[in-house]
């Protein structure tokens, strides 16, 4: 079975379904919406488009000037979303983030690196694959 958070959105699905239903459609295929659903879900190595809704219903949305919050490299955030690019198998997205107020990236007291624009790459949790030294991730989005 295909793992949870390699899959796209709801509306990515729904969309993939209405492209393969056209291309067959090219080549003398008729398919209903429905059948070219649970198609898509067989594809996806579920048993139905029931079974893949629910795995896909629970990912985060985001687009170009959406408000963000989070946390970079464990300081917290407020942002506007300026770039989102979907990443391979789709698992991932790299977003590229405007902070309201700068963020310092630095944790010494004796000197301080500020940030307003940062990209990085989250899944569809919008938790970073990457971590800090202390097992954090380098980056936590959620919509505000």
């Amino acid at each position: 079975m295909t793992r949870s958070n390699s899959i796209a959105p709801l509306e990515e699905l729904k969309a993939q379904a209405k492209r393969l239903r056209d291309r067959l459609r090219g080549t003398g295929v008729t398919l209903s919406h429905s059948e070219s659903l649970e198609l898509l879900a067989h594809q996806h190595g579920v048993r139905d488009w029931n079974t893949l809704h629910a795995m896909a219903g629970n990912r985060m949305h985001l687009r170009v000037g959406d408000r963000v919050e989070g946390f970079y490299l464990g300081q917290p955030f407020r942002a506007e979303i300026r770039g989102v690019t979907l990443l391979g198998d789709g698992s991932h997205r790299r977003v590229t983030l405007h902070f309201d107020t700068p963020v310092d990236v630095v944790q010494f007291n004796s000197f301080s690196a500020y940030r307003q624009r940062v990209t990085g790459e989250i899944g569809w949790d919008g938790r970073s694959t990457r971590h800090t030294s202390d097992g954090q991730p380098q980056l936590i989005v959620r919509p505000t």
